[in-house]
């Protein structure tokens, strides 16, 4: 869901910036000029289709953008305690070890015969 929502944003992106470039500059960009297709779409009419289609695809983009938030923060959503269910008993904890006496010394064994070097 997540992957064609992502797909769905990037062409209305793309639409977006395409849109704005065909549009007709109105002059005083860091002095540019006007724009060099002069005669390419020219008119009124077109000047609201693609006013419009502008409007229509920000419209898209920003829609598209907090539909990709709440999706993703909607997988990532910590559950509610009433949702996980009934809540596992800890073990019931064990007595602690007695301490071992200490071992009794043994007294040095000596060998039964001297050994000869």
């Amino acid at each position: 869901m997540i992957i064609l929502l992502l797909a769905v944003h990037i062409l209305v992106a793309i639409a977006l910036v395409g849109v704005v470039l065909l549009q007709k500059s109105e002059g005083g960009a860091l002095g540019m000029g006007g724009g060099g297709m002069s005669g390419f779409m020219t008119g009124r009419s077109t000047a609201n289709l693609l006013t419009r289609a502008t409007a229509i695809l920000a419209a898209g983009f920003m829609t598209t953008s907090v539909l990709l938030v709440v999706v993703h923060n909607h997988e990532r959503a910590p559950r509610s305690i009433l949702e996980q269910g009934t809540p596992v008993s800890p073990a019931a904890p064990s007595p602690p070890a007695a301490p071992s006496a200490p071992a009794a010394p043994t007294p040095p064994s000596q060998p039964s015969a001297p050994l000869a070097r």
